[in-house]
């Protein structure tokens, strides 16, 4: 078998080269110029020998010939590195490039040997992914949840920023299973059991429990994580978030509160219209409008508790509700006192027996004339609060014949529900009511 020429062997390994392969002498003009070449600079053989290399170069990249003159005339090969470089339609190609001194036979450096590999698709890739880890890093570090990566056995390696501000920690703290140093000691092995128990089965995982803040304090999280599989289903990871939910679980606490007091309060009110129906005399003409009446003193005050979501309420708030069902006859009745609050039972006892009272002095007492006058008052000294009616201008008043259910309302309810004493007087002038307690009966 004849052996091949080696300079022809040579000559037609450069000419096959999928990388330009370029010959240039010292001062840069081109003395080869391989098949490759052309491909990617868009350059023939006869235009471009004899031609300086630094037409290949844009002008803010022309000092990195100068660099690399500089080293072939040091006999330095110049390593590979990246670069731009100009096709001759003046678009730009992405190039990796190699220079290599190349010497004659007394050693001397006589021209230079470029290598330059297209990488433009690569360089493409590599932004597109650059492009793609950025826009995964902005969507991931502001969502609200605190988010995290784990291996297919459950350790962690990567949290969001939200994880970091939240918990105040670093990665070299929570990888793996560090996380559990910000888990609350009553339910971490709860959590962790659960855990474990979905990397076994490869389950997605929910569980809600309490983490620590860089504050110190604790807030409620919904946790979730779903196996990120492979094509052959095998999992490869698990993608994990937390969602603070403190305010949802804290406002559904508070509904439930508050259903349970509307379905206590609800009992209450039929007990007490019930009370109502069987204590108002059923044999009088008037029976339906008294019973109406002082069912709508009870809504009045129930208005008063709702818009206040039942909490406390001021006394000056529920007697104003109370008297709103006077009319024309409000303008004949003075209220004052501080800002004392109310517990809802407390204004719900005091609010029926001022409507009982204002009710009677429409029909028989002080309003029943243009001139009746009703003056209410109250006070808190020394943890004692006190509250009067006092009427003067109506007709002249003596003692009831027979004791009623309405005394019953102005009396033995609210000193009952209030450990109250309460006095009733007649005087000629007009009605008088009196209650005292002590403050703490009022919360």
């Amino acid at each position: 078998m004849p052996h091949a020429d080696p300079a022809a062997l040579l000559a037609a390994i450069v000419e096959s080269s999928d990388d330009a392969i370029v010959g240039k002498a010292l001062d840069g003009t081109v003395l080869s110029w391989n098949a490759a070449a052309e491909r990617i600079f868009g350059w023939t053989t006869a235009e471009m020998v004899g031609r300086n290399i630094r037409t290949l170069i844009p002008a803010d990249r022309q000092r990195e010939e100068d660099d690399i003159i500089a080293n072939i005339g040091a006999k330095r090969r110049v390593p590979t590195f990246e670069t731009v470089r100009l096709r001759k339609d003046d678009s730009e190609v992405h190039v990796a490039v190699t220079v290599s001194p190349v010497l004659d036979s007394g050693g001397n450096v006589v021209a230079a040997s470029k290598i330059a590999r297209d990488i433009t698709d690569h360089k493409r890739i590599e932004l597109q992914l650059r492009d793609a880890d950025q826009r995964f890093r902005l969507l991931a570090d502001n969502i609200s949840q605190l988010t995290w990566i784990t291996d297919s056995t459950g350790w962690i390696f990567w949290y969001n920023k939200r994880w970091y501000d939240y918990t105040g920690t670093t990665l070299a703290q929570m990888e793996g299973w560090g996380w559990s140093q910000v888990h609350h000691p009553d339910h971490i092995d709860r959590v962790t059991l659960l855990w474990q128990t979905h990397l076994a089965s490869g389950e997605s995982w929910e569980d809600t429990f309490p983490l620590r803040g860089a504050d110190g304090e604790y807030r409620w999280f919904l946790s979730r994580a779903v196996p990120i599989r492979d094509d052959d289903g095998q999992i490869m990871f698990w993608f994990g978030t937390n969602t603070d939910v403190t305010e949802m679980r804290e406002a559904e606490q508070r509904i439930e509160l508050l259903l349970q007091e509307v379905n206590h309060r609800s009992k209450n009110m039929l007990a007490i219209i019930q009370s109502l129906a069987r204590r108002t005399d059923g044999d009088r003409e008037e029976f339906v409008d008294k019973l109406e009446q002082r069912i709508r003193g009870l809504a009045a005050n129930q208005d008063v508790l709702v818009r206040r979501a039942w909490s406390r309420i001021p006394v000056s708030e529920m007697v104003e509700g109370q008297l709103r069902s006077l009319g024309d006859s409000r303008a004949q009745v003075t209220c004052h006192g501080p800002e004392v609050p109310l517990s809802p039972g407390a204004a719900e006892a005091l609010a029926m027996a001022i409507h009982e009272m204002g009710t009677n002095a429409l029909k028989y007492g002080a309003l029943s004339v243009p001139e009746g006058r009703v003056r209410i008052s109250w006070a808190l000294d020394d943890g004692q609060f006190r509250i009067g009616w006092i009427e003067a201008g109506g007709p002249a008043v003596a003692p009831p014949q027979r004791k009623g259910f309405g005394s019953r309302i102005m009396v033995d309810v609210p000193r009952v529900k209030l450990s109250a004493q309460v006095t009733v007087d007649y005087p000629r002038e007009g009605f008088r009511w009196t209650l005292t307690c002590g403050a703490d009966a009022l919360d």
